[in-house]
Order: structure tokens, then C-alpha cells, then sequence
């Protein structure tokens, strides 16, 4: 991405494909529109959105390494505990940031999570996101993600 007076960024683009219907460009700027609402280290960034030409584009940061589940199988054996658990510390602060603005990522895999060159593991993927709401079930769910991301930070300091 080039813009005046900056230097070149390297982005990723999410489009959206030809013959789609309103509701999926609805559902897919929605997307956009909950990822702009976001700003965590942990969490991908958006850059902006193309809806004025065609393709109708969702523009973000450029992971270098990838998605999660990929990475993990092209470096399978290679990572030591400690280097594991960085990576799920990392997931787990971006969840909890997600879960204190009170949102519910709903498809959390390791599909959704990219990885960049600082092996720094980012969520993404928020076209099943809601915002949770006076919803006893929703605010269990929420719960549960921060005991996650609790126990994994007990679970790091006992290596340290």
C-alpha cells in the first residue's frame, strides 16, 4: 500500500467475490466495521476498505508467516515449549482484549489466527463476531475466555 508521504506497506487484501448478493456485502463489511473497532497487538489490524470499485476489498496488515495451523505443520518439531507458549500468550491477550469490548469472537481456530515475521500471533477472521449483550449464555461464554487466558498465564510463570 502506497500512501502520500509514507513509505510502502506491505497489506493483505480480503475480497469480496463477483456475483455476491447485498447481504453477503452487508455481512462482509460488517466484518470491516467490527476490525476497525479494534486496536491490540494481538489482534490484526485494518487498514481500510474498498467499496467504491470493484472488487469490493477488505485491506489489512500483511502477515508474513501465515495462518497458525499452516505455519505450525511447515515447522512442525522446530519450537521449544517456551517459544509454544508465546504463541498461545499472544492469542490468549487477544481474546481477552476482544472479550473485554465485550465481543465473542464465535470461530476461534487456529485457521483465524496469523502469524507475522516477530512470531507474534494476531486474531482474525471476525465475520462471526457479535457483540455480546444482557445474554446470560453470551456472558458464560465470555467468562470462559478469560479462565483460558488466566491459566495460561499461571501456567508460563511456573517456567520462569
Amino acid at each position: 500500500m502506497r500512501l502520500p508521504g509514507k513509505r510502502d506497506t506491505p497489506v493483505a487484501l480480503k475480497t469480496l467475490k463477483a456475483g455476491y448478493t447485498e447481504k453477503q456485502k452487508k455481512d462482509f463489511l460488517a466484518e470491516a466495521s467490527i476490525m476497525a473497532q479494534f486496536d491490540h497487538p494481538n489482534v490484526i489490524r485494518l487498514e481500510g476498505v474498498v467499496t467504491h470499485s470493484k472488487p469490493v476489498m477488505i485491506i489489512t496488515e500483511y502477515m508474513e508467516n501465515g495462518s497458525l495451523d499452516a505455519f505450525l505443520r511447515r515447522h512442525d518439531g522446530q519450537f521449544t515449549v517456551i517459544q509454544l507458549v508465546g504463541l498461545l500468550r499472544g492469542i490468549a491477550a487477544g481474546m481477552t482484549y476482544l472479550s473485554d469490548l465485550g465481543y465473542i469472537h464465535r470461530d476461534l481456530a487456529a485457521r483465524n489466527i496469523l502469524v507475522n515475521s516477530n512470531l507474534v500471533c494476531k486474531v482474525s477472521d471476525f465475520g462471526l463476531s457479535r457483540v455480546l449483550e444482557d445474554d446470560p449464555d453470551a456472558a458464560y461464554t465470555t467468562s470462559v475466555s478469560f479462565h483460558i487466558e488466566a491459566s495460561i498465564n499461571a501456567t508460563t510463570h511456573t517456567h520462569k
